[in-house]
């Protein structure tokens, strides 16, 4: 018998990428005479755990393991994605989406773009998106399975992927994993042996004594690089050249009921902005350069670019010491630099040929502020402002001008108030008593004429 057959692998590290590995691994060949597979992780060690966007090869993958749809997506709070929505890329207001999937028919051999470039040539302005059934369904907010058994209809052919709980997902393989066999050892690794002659890896030392040896490591440690680098040091091939952004930022929010099966990616002026919607939250985040850009820079340009409400509670969620300042650096956020929007200018026409012009576009702002401290809680701008008028009066002073806040105008006598009543447009006041409490819209009606009021 060979003497060089692998008879135990030992996967290290969890999350994700380690029980991806596993599921794999005893899924395909766990069932091979004589083969073990262990994995290694420690409770003690985080992962990343946020919101994750994937593409149609995820699917794949899933049927590999012979995982149950309807069961994953309930297990992993997912969502389907039909493609990759950018915004701002282009130039600000621009969007475009990245379908999965295919865009028309395979007409004779030839790819179907190249007939749409000879339509545009002829004069006809059809957009491309027009011709992805995957496109269109995602801006109609619609989704389906492929039907194989229709091989005649572009049905047939719908790509997909899925957005879920990374953490959920990993705690879904792992039942699963397990079940095939594969063996989880809880445990820090503190030490990696060698063999003094090939250098190879021979077994890993965990924090109590235990050795785990095996014929074949794989390292899931992610960052750490805890066998790839830290031991075998494989090097780190810089690439920082080309992608500078080095950075990450993400804050999860409740869900906004939008249900558009798509990953949203925004331009930023040193990165960029993902919004991934799930069932039971939606994950947010910034990817920036920071040769660029600060952390704390990134951090309000993220907030200043979530909506109002689910920044305010974003905010309501830091420290009490850190709500004025976090405030203050979004109210001081402007306008994009023009040094910035020359550099702006040459990249793209350097890119494109074309001499583009891009415009200036503010970022924040004590609009933004306003809008955030609109939609916060009463209590919290009442704690608030009087600190942020400490750090910046004439900041804080402007965030209040522009804040439109009921309760002053319940200041006025019935007269003044009346006569602004009636200078507003019934259905703007009809949304914006909404959101106002039963006392203040009592108030509000009692000013209008009885035709008015009964128009509310």
């Amino acid at each position: 018998m060979r003497d060089d057959l692998i008879r135990k692998v030992v996967i290290v590290g969890g999350g994700t990428a380690g029980w991806m590995a596993a599921a794999a691994m005893s899924r395909i060949i766990g069932e091979m005479p004589g083969l073990s597979i262990e994995l290694v992780e420690s409770e003690q060690i985080g992962t990343v755990g946020v919101g994750e966007a994937t593409i149609p090869q995820l699917v794949l993958f899933n049927q590999l393991l012979g995982i149950d749809e309807d069961e994953f997506i309930k297990a992993t709070h997912g969502t389907y994605k039909l493609g990759i929505e950018f915004r701002d890329w282009v130039r600000i207001g621009h969007r475009y989406i990245h379908p999965f999937g295919f865009y028309g028919p395979d007409m004779k051999g030839i790819e179907f773009y190249h007939y749409w470039l000879k339509g545009r040539g002829l004069g006809d302005p059809t957009p491309l998106d027009a011709y992805s059934i995957s496109a269109m369904a995602a801006l109609s907010t619609k989704m389906m399975r492929p039907r194989p058994d229709l091989p005649n209809s572009p049905v047939s052919k719908i790509a997909y992927a899925f957005q879920f709980d990374a953490s959920l997902y990993a705690r879904f393989l792992r039942t699963r994993a397990e079940a095939w066999g594969v063996v989880r050892t809880e445990g820090r690794i503190v030490e990696v042996a060698q063999d003094a002659e090939s250098g190879f890896i021979e077994a890993v030392l965990l924090e109590d004594g235990r050795r785990i040896e095996g014929d074949l490591f794989i390292d899931c440690s992610g960052f750490r690089g805890l066998l790839i680098e830290q031991t075998l040091r494989s090097g780190f091939e810089d690439w920082s050249k080309w992608l500078p952004n080095d950075r990450a930022i993400a804050i999860p929010t409740e869900s906004s009921g939008d249900e558009t099966p798509l990953t949203r990616a925004t331009a930023r002026p040193a990165g960029w902005q993902w919004r991934i919607p799930l069932q039971h939250r939606v994950g947010n985040g910034h990817v920036y350069s920071s040769a660029h850009m600060s952390d704390e820079d990134a951090l309000d340009l993220l907030l200043a670019n979530l909506d109002p409400a689910v920044a305010a509670k974003v905010l309501e969620l830091l420290p009490d010491a850190m709500q004025p300042d976090l405030l203050h650096r979004v109210a001081r956020l402007g306008p994009i630099t023009p040094e910035a929007i020359e550099t702006l200018k040459t990249v793209v026409a350097h890119r494109t040929g074309s001499a583009a012009q891009p415009t200036g576009v503010t970022l924040g702002g004590t609009k933004e502020a306003a809008k955030i401290m609109s939609s916060a809680r009463k209590a919290t701008e009442q704690r608030v402002m009087p600190k942020l008028a400490k750090i910046d009066r004439e900041t804080a002073k402007a965030i209040e001008e522009a804040m439109f806040v009921f309760d002053n105008l319940l200041d006025m006598d019935d007269k003044n108030l009346g006569t602004l009543i009636r200078n507003i447009d019934g259905d703007l006041m009809s949304r914006a008593l909404k959101g106002v409490d039963e006392a203040a819209r009592e108030r509000f009606l009692a000013c209008m004429s009885a035709r008015a009021a009964d128009g509310i």
